[in-house]
């Protein structure tokens, strides 16, 4: 298990991009540790964004004291809450600044996610090293609490270090692994509905008023209708031309399952804006933008695309 960032000069991520990891057991370690990684960017000269929850942005502030307005502190909680929003907010940092150095703090598995938000978070901090392979001066450090340890959420097994061998790996493969491999089951429990070109209309509609009838929000269900609308689009057009719906609640989250035997290719769909006259992809970034979690996995035996919302967020936009 990763303890410690990787060192400077064993950074087996892509030529311009460093994306290594630190474990805090407590509030002291994390600031020991953040602090001067932060700090040593500012007298650089570069960049300097942390995307943290409210709490260890808090310790910082105090911390770096003057200059900690010189550092633009995110929500990590608001901008990340679904993982998916983290690379957009990554790419945009660098867009803003042309040929500038960018240090980032990141910390995508805080305390207190759900299962499902984990994942997410492990599968987001792989396609880091695939979205960024290409990326300018760009040094990422993502902070991991040891209470949100496991052997199925390592750091080790998403940040760039050099192998035993001496080679490093082939983090594209480390993707598709994982972008590879189904979601959890449906569970039993869960009320399915088939659904072709004709039915989209009311599988739109039937999915709408089942998450209604389990307590979300008028624009809750407005803005899940719109996500699940254009899912089971892409469903019918790329997929096979049919899907299945599947619905639950489980641990006060609305969840709607689109499975069908499309394949889907790009590992960072959804998680880049695709260009205006690109085919496909949009549906999916919308989907990103519209619910609290988005998951999609794609193999040999077809696509699954999972939409999360949860019943207690007081309703409004995902």
């Amino acid at each position: 298990m990763l303890i410690d960032s990787a060192p400077e000069e064993l950074n087996g991520g892509p030529a311009g991009f460093q994306h290594d990891a630190f474990v805090y057991t407590d509030d002291d370690e994390f600031v020991r540790r953040a602090g001067p990684f932060l700090r040593d960017g500012l007298r650089a000269g570069e960049v300097v964004l942390a995307a943290l929850p409210p709490a260890r942005i808090s310790l910082l502030r105090s911390e770096l004291g003057d200059v900690a307005d010189e550092v633009t502190f995110v929500d990590m909680t608001v901008a990340g809450g679904n993982p998916a929003r983290i690379i957009p907010l990554w790419a945009d940092l660098l867009r803003q600044h042309p040929g500038r150095t960018i240090r980032g703090l990141g910390e995508p598995a805080y305390p207190g996610r759900t299962a499902a938000e984990f994942e997410e978070a492990k599968f987001h901090e792989a396609l880091l090293n695939v979205a960024f392979e290409h990326a300018g001066q760009f040094r990422l450090r993502c902070p991991y609490s040891a209470t949100v340890l496991s052997a199925d959420l390592d750091p080790a097994h998403t940040h760039p270090i050099v192998s035993e061998s001496g080679c490093s790996l082939d983090w594209s493969q480390v993707a598709l692994t994982m972008f590879s491999e189904p979601l959890p089951a449906v569970p039993a429990k869960a009320e399915r509905y088939e659904f072709g070109l004709a039915e989209l209309t009311a599988v739109r509609r039937w999915g709408a008023e089942w998450a209604r009838s389990q307590g979300l929000s008028r624009d809750q269900m407005d803005d899940l209708a719109l996500a699940l609308h254009e899912v089971c689009t892409n469903s019918v057009r790329f997929g096979g031309g049919r899907g299945t719906l599947s619905v639950w609640a489980q641990d006060g989250t609305v969840v709607l399952d689109i499975a069908d035997r499309g394949r889907i290719n790009d590992l960072l769909i959804g998680r880049m804006l695709p260009p205006v006259d690109g085919l496909g992809g949009r549906g999916v970034w919308m989907a990103n933008q519209l619910c609290d979690l988005v998951q999609i996995r794609s193999g040999g035996d077809g696509t699954q695309v999972r939409l999360h919302s949860r019943i207690d967020r007081g309703g409004g936009a995902g």
